[in-house]
């Protein structure tokens, strides 16, 4: 069949030869308009580009979402449930995380957030709250051998992908249960810790904390480099959210392989937040193969969210002050409500504002060097309209079709960006290790 512009061309020289032929000039008047509307609509007839259906972008996003590896490197879910009792290997009424919602959501190799709380150190508790969140997490594999699997190695991900089981990898959410002893290294690396973010909201025996004002370090002590080597002989990931510029510089000086930022966002829409990561530290972060994982919470994507949930957070300290027997969650019940009351409501950030997250550092460093890293249950009711549980990465997934984003580029974004952080972390100890 001849193309459009095929017609296009004989019917000009149809044209040329009727009004050039002598016996019939006399009827151009008649039949020009005939050849006019022929010609009109052969230009308009669909090209066969114009004919391909329009790309089913959700249908995309699900078969993408359940044939890639998704990591999300930060889940509190053994801190929830110190306090909310329940079981995940089945659906739960609260929180972000259960294995039907994940099961949904495509995601199969979730990062278990072995957090314990700053002041813990001061009391000489932190170890133990950590050996009691890796006793849960290893109770829950126990209890449910055919969805969750313990993941040690990026090759125990991709075998647990490949068998149809959930991979449970263990990051440890501030270094304090070192308690200053660097055998404490070891001893998490043996009991499955993959990374560790080496402080939290307060500065510690390792490094300064980008919450507290107390930087008594300048950045990292002298045994917080010992800990980014010894980190790096063991093959644990050094993870740099949290953590005060300062050292935040000296972590990529410091250490021999690529470091990752588990749950932090890009300043560059939040202002003055030091908490995400400006652009000059993701240019460096990448420069030595790191990856930013992005916080979904609603403060760390929205400079306007930031401002909100700063002031509310101040409200939430002096009521849990004057109220010291109340958990975290019971001052929330309470303050939150009151607080919109005065103040409106809480500006939730939306799926595009974190897309756009996404699309900054990939256009700052490229796309090699981005991932998630959520914060589900973490972050409390901030999650934004369209990320509100661990359902919901093939949103993510259409919104980064949506923008044009190949599916070999969100395939790295899922998951692969961070296992390639993670298999250099593995390769570098294999060596040093010899």
């Amino acid at each position: 069949m001849a193309s459009r512009e095929d017609r296009n061309s004989l019917n000009m020289m149809a044209m040329h030869d009727f009004f050039n032929h002598g016996e019939l000039r006399e009827m151009r008047i008649l039949t020009w308009p005939i050849l006019f509307l022929s010609m009109l609509l052969a230009a308009c007839e669909p090209s066969a580009d114009d004919a391909r259906p329009t790309q089913d972008f959700a249908a995309d996003a699900q078969r993408i979402a359940h044939t890639s590896i998704i990591v999300d490197t930060h889940i509190d879910v053994p801190y929830r449930l110190q306090t909310e009792q329940a079981d995940i290997s089945a659906a739960t009424d609260g929180g972000d995380f259960d294995y039907p919602r994940a099961v949904k959501g495509g995601l199969n190799a979730p990062f278990m957030s072995i957090y314990t709380a700053a002041d813990l150190e001061a009391e000489g508790r932190s170890r133990n709250a950590a050996e009691a969140l890796i006793d849960s997490i290893e109770d829950i594999v126990a209890s449910a051998p055919g969805k969750f699997a313990i993941a040690r190695s990026t090759q125990d991900v991709r075998s647990n992908f490949e068998d149809g089981v959930m991979s449970l990898a263990l990051g440890m959410e501030n270094g304090s249960p070192i308690e200053g002893n660097l055998d404490n290294v070891q001893h998490f690396h043996d009991r499955g810790i993959r990374y560790i973010t080496l402080t939290h909201s307060l500065s510690n025996h390792i490094a300064d904390s980008s919450y507290d004002d107390n930087r008594q370090w300048h950045g990292l002590s002298d045994f917080g480099a010992d800990v980014v080597r010894e980190m790096n002989r063991l093959g644990i990931m050094v993870d740099v959210s949290h953590l005060s510029d300062d050292a935040f510089w000296q972590v990529t000086q410091i250490s021999e392989v690529p470091v990752v930022a588990t749950h932090s966002s890009a300043r560059h829409f939040t202002p003055n937040f030091e908490r995400n990561m400006s652009d000059e530290m993701i240019k460096r972060l990448a420069e030595g193969g790191g990856v930013i994982q992005i916080n979904f919470g609603s403060a760390f994507i929205t400079h306007e969210a930031r401002l909100y949930n700063s002031a509310r957070s101040d409200e939430k300290k002096l009521f849990k002050a004057e109220n010291p027997g109340l958990s975290n969650k019971e001052v929330a019940d309470q303050i939150h409500p009151l607080y919109a009351q005065e103040h409106g409501p809480f500006p939730y950030a939306t799926l595009a504002d974190v897309l756009d997250h996404f699309d900054h550092v990939v256009q700052l460093v490229g796309v090699d060097h981005v991932g998630i890293g959520s914060d589900y249950d973490g972050v409390g009711d901030t999650l934004p309209i369209g990320l509100q549980d661990v359902a919901a990465y093939p949103n993510l997934i259409e919104g980064f079709l949506r923008r044009g984003y190949s599916e070999s580029d969100i395939r790295k974004i899922l998951g692969e960006n961070l296992l390639r952080v993670w298999d250099a972390a593995e390769t570098y100890a294999r060596q040093a290790q010899q």
